[in-house]
């Protein structure tokens, strides 16, 4: 069996890590790195009976990963701290709302840049009070800057001069420019206060956040990681049992909650990267990896996601490479798409002199 799904067993409860010889665990490691899992892998299976040095290493991981929470929630706090005197309300997005949520995946997960959603009307205040912070801006390029403002769904990611850390000011959840339409001024409006004071995202709209993500907006590099937020965020759910939920559809029950979450993502267009997550999630972490009831369609998605040997390496570059053309196009309507595509080659090309 191949390393990455090994992982996604062990991930999925359904292989005793104990089990593993030891020259299996170098494959899974290095999968698990490369997926940005390691440190979840290490929660996940904490206790297991492992060779030291695994031990040791899964040990380290799920100690670096508490620190860089700790530094995410602090990053939220910065943001918070620059942003209330201005008025600029936001709403935790991903991983950082994860942590301060404190939901089911959020051990060991991986965060990078500290991403927010604010309304469309209050971008011109939100920036003006970072960069008053400290952010500075990160693309220096006068077309990428003007790409991002015209075309995208964040203000250019910002950075902090001293702390070296990224923000993401979004306005939606994908880009305007793509096919599907969520409704940004009512996810804000559903947006839930935690005790801790900040805002996340309503558990509908969370998962149709993390589907769409993961299936409508970009061409699946980290997919695993995102596949297993979507997992997570689902069963949570779940295995909170009919009206034991911290919002009033929790009293419908999980199967009439899972109707009306699915209805409003068709109402967005993201019905079908809903459906998607549902299936692929439950073929790989529910049903032992029986994929015999996915779709061909669901079947490309699943080697998209699984394309790494046991050395880390990505593989089917064919695949990969269709991926990230269906990427572009989920993003861009046919003239706009070659009109960048071919804005970005002059300009490599000229560099490249």
């Amino acid at each position: 069996m191949s390393a990455i799904r090994t992982l996604v067993e062990l991930l999925a409860g359904c292989r005793n890590a104990a089990d593993l010889a030891p020259r299996e665990w170098d494959g899974v490691i290095a999968v698990a790195r490369a997926e940005a899992l390691l440190a979840t892998l290490a929660h996940r299976i904490d206790g297991a009976a492992l060779p030291e040095p695994v031990a040791r290493l899964l040990a380290d991981a799920r100690a670096a990963a508490d620190v860089a929470t700790a530094q995410a929630l602090w990053e939220a706090e910065m943001a918070r701290r620059a942003l209330a005197p201005a008025g600029v309300d936001f709403v935790l997005l991903k991983g950082a709302a994860y942590a301060a949520a404190d939901l089911p995946c959020a051990p060991g997960r991986q965060i990078g840049d500290l991403d927010i959603l604010v309304a469309r009307d209050a971008l011109p205040g939100a920036e003006a009070a970072l960069i008053t912070a400290g952010w500075e801006w990160v693309k220096e390029d006068v077309y990428d800057d003007a790409y991002y403002r015209d075309h995208m769904h964040e203000l250019p990611p910002l950075i902090h001069k001293l702390r070296d850390r990224m923000i993401d000011v979004h306005h939606t959840i994908i880009p305007p420019t793509a096919r599907p339409s969520p409704d940004a001024a009512s996810m804000l409006d559903r947006a839930i206060m935690l005790p801790n004071g900040y805002k996340v995202l309503h558990p509908f709209d969370r998962m149709i956040h993390c589907a769409a993500h993961l299936f409508a907006d970009g061409d699946l590099a980290g997919g695993l990681r995102n596949l297993w937020d979507f997992h997570c965020l689902t069963r949570d759910f779940q295995a909170r049992g009919d009206g034991d939920s911290d919002t009033p559809e929790g009293a419908l029950g999980y199967d009439a909650w899972l109707g009306d979450m699915r209805a409003r993502a068709r109402l967005w267009g993201l019905g079908p990267a809903v459906r998607r997550a549902s299936h692929l999630s439950a073929a790989l972490f529910e049903n032992a990896g029986d994929y015999r009831r996915l779709s061909l369609g669901d079947r490309l998605f699943r080697a998209r996601l699984l394309a790494r040997d046991d050395w880390g390496r990505e593989t089917r570059p064919f695949l990969r490479l269709a991926f990230y053309i269906r990427s572009h196009w989920l993003r861009m309507p046919p003239l706009m798409l070659a009109r960048h595509l071919w804005t970005k080659w002059r300009k490599g090309h000229a560099a490249a002199r």
